[in-house]
């Protein structure tokens, strides 16, 4: 609540700023590529045949795996993938079944009474245990979404409200308009018939005298607009409506990765990856412990908010629209990949492979490399290597006492895994004793002749102690002693931490996210596909991606090619990939960002409803008998 964004200063007096100065407003052109791909009852034999022999004939992966760049897309990957777009589809016709959208114009009639008494049968039996939100609570975020952008945003500036009107409660979209009231900055309020703009006019003598308020309008572009912006606006309106089914959006531990391999039947198999920015919307748990965990469930869908604004009207020269495209499809298929490992083990690229298990130089344990070598050609202790920064630094030499000749070890200590250095010699100490002295002083006087003592350890009482007591002195000596041999030693294993990571082989970092249970929530069990929904971003707009992926693309993407992906050139052992989009909802007018809300309220219902099929299955399983009658 006391965030940074929230403190925003008062913008000057329409009088104080020059319309010049303020940049022309953003066009809000939309992306246009819509795909369209032959039937499925077409045999796919003769799509392949049909292809013209000048053409390239490559599998989808490592057609796929030739982009290195944003640039090297083309028209012609989204067509071998089978990308089939279909534009501004209806709700009953994103939502597989229509049955779980609820009668919004009836929840629209019910007063708020009415809607008390019936807000328990409305409400249904979800996946997770508990019961889905009824009207009243749509009511509730209807009212919330209804109010005026103006007098919401006086309450997110802390200002007061005009004489004789209220006070705007926001209450759960407190969040989304305060995303909301940051985007006044870069883009113009639509629900407004003029844009806000500083035009001086011709006021009265006495409104002059009157203390004026300030006035708040655009002062940027839309290109300016911190990215960061949008990923928060789609996340608090999409809480409005996940929150009430038991479910949260969050960002992911690990980056998300389209995994590509090229044919594993091969040995020279290749495997690569796509990255991308997206979000994931996942199913809470239920219980505490795991809550505090950070134990998520799912993905459901993904949410995906980008930041390109250089849309042209014609979509035959607009690269823009293509690059959109695919980065929606990236997210659908990495989405389809995560609800693809339920009760799978993950296998990490490379595991088990020769060169993450085998030495690059030959087989053999290795040998010094890079300063160890010039460390072991030093023919004596005098050989000074300059500039070896991989070498630890001498150790420091006490000073002797008058009847100790010490000499030091050398600077440069010899690898112990090398066989042709010879081993340095240990340091030697001699002192010379009276000869009238007994043994048992002599050897005493040997052994603390040979340790420095510390500054000021005759004021010390334990060093009057030592001194008194031989055997004392000798054990906290030899203590000591380990003390800095062990020292010594460890050093000589962090030495070199360069070398040691070239010597170390193991196979790339794990991709799966350990606290997350995987599982294609709300997917029909029976269908060979599975229907991923992106929640997408451009501008101050939202709209619902629905994608159809076939689980014979995933398999392929895998490296499980057929003799007809082999070939390629159009050929597709899947089919198609159905994309369904709908409308662009815009967030400053009011009856679109409900009917934003009515559409994933559908969603929701449809991704969390009661799986009778899996609860028949566990009751089996339990030796629980469901009685009837």
């Amino acid at each position: 609540m006391f965030s940074l964004h929230t403190l925003i200063p008062a913008a000057p007096v329409l009088s104080n700023i020059k319309p010049e100065d303020i940049p022309p407003p953003t066009p809000v052109i939309f992306p246009h590529c819509y795909l369209q791909v032959q039937d499925d009852n077409d045999d796919d034999q003769q799509q392949a045949d049909s292809v013209p022999s000048g053409r390239a004939r490559k599998p989808i992966t490592k057609l796929l795996q030739s982009i290195v760049r944003p640039g090297d897309l083309s028209i012609s990957h989204l067509e071998a993938l089978g990308a089939h777009v279909i534009p501004d589809s209806t709700p009953e016709e994103l939502i597989p079944d229509p049955s779980f959208i609820p009668d919004f114009a009836a929840w629209d009639a019910l007063s708020s009474e009415e809607a008390h008494l019936k807000n328990e049968s409305t409400r249904k039996r979800l996946n997770n245990g508990a019961l889905s939100p009824g009207c009243q609570t749509y009511l509730d975020r209807k009212r919330e979404l209804s109010i005026d952008n103006d007098a919401a945003f006086r309450t997110v500036r802390r200002l007061p409200a005009p004489k004789g009107q209220p006070q705007a409660r926001l209450g759960n979209a407190y969040e989304f308009y305060r995303h909301l009231e940051m985007f006044t900055s870069y883009w113009d309020d639509t629900s407004k018939p003029v844009p806000p703009g500083p035009k001086p006019t011709d006021t009265d003598p006495k409104e002059k005298d009157e203390p004026k308020e300030a006035q708040y309008f655009r002062t940027s572009s839309g290109d300016k607009m911190p990215p960061d912006c949008r990923g928060g606006m789609l996340t608090s309106f999409l809480k409005l409506v996940a929150y009430d089914f038991g479910c949260n959006v969050s960002a992911p531990r690990v980056e998300p990765r389209l995994l590509i391999t090229t044919n594993t039947a091969s040995p020279r198999s290749r495997s690569s990856y796509f990255t991308s920015g997206c979000t994931f919307l996942f199913r809470s748990p239920t219980t505490r412990e795991a809550a505090r965990a950070g134990i998520v469930e799912g993905p459901l869908a993904a949410v995906s908010a980008r930041h390109t604004i250089s849309f042209t009207p014609d979509p035959s020269t607009n690269k823009e629209s293509l690059l959109d495209l695919s980065r929606e499809l990236i997210s659908a298929l990495i989405t389809a990949q995560h609800r693809a490992r339920e009760n799978k083990t993950e296998k990490r690229i490379g595991e088990d492979a020769w060169w993450a298990t085998k030495p690059r130089w030959g087989g053999g344990p290795g040998g010094p490399i890079g300063r160890e070598i010039e460390a072991q050609s030093a023919k004596s202790t005098n050989d000074v290597i300059l500039g070896d920064k991989d070498a630890p630094p001498p150790p420091s030499t006490p000073t002797p006492a008058p009847t100790t000749t010490t000499i030091p070890p050398s600077p440069f200590p010899v690898p112990a895994a090398s066989s042709s250095s010879s081993p340095s010699p240990a340091p030697t100490t001699t002192t010379t004793t009276p000869s009238s002295s007994s043994s048992s002083s002599s050897s005493s006087s040997t052994t603390t002749a040979s340790i420095p003592r510390r500054p000021y350890s005759s004021l010390s009482p334990t060093s009057s102690r030592s001194s008194t007591n031989p055997s004392s002195s000798s054990s906290s000596s030899s203590k000591r002693l380990k003390t800095k041999s062990s020292s010594s030693s460890k050093e000589g294993k962090k030495q070199n931490p360069i070398y040691d990571a070239y010597r170390r082989l193991q196979p790339p970092n794990p991709t799966w996210d350990k606290k997350a249970k995987y599982s294609a929530i709300g997917r029909v069990k029976s269908a060979d596909y599975d229907d991923i929904f992106v929640i997408s971003g451009l501008f101050h707009h939202i709209s619902v991606v629905r994608v159809r992926v076939p689980n014979r693309l995933l398999q392929v993407l895998e490296g499980d090619l057929s003799e007809l992906d082999k070939k390629g050139g159009g050929g597709r052992s899947w089919g198609k990939v159905e994309v369904r989009r709908s409308q662009w909802y815009d967030f400053f007018k009011e009856e679109e960002r409900i009917g934003a809300v009515q559409l994933l309220w559908g969603v929701m219902a449809w991704l969390m409803r009661e799986d009778k099929e899996n609860q028949k299955e566990e009751e089996k399983k339990n030796g629980d008998v469901v009685m009837s009658g």
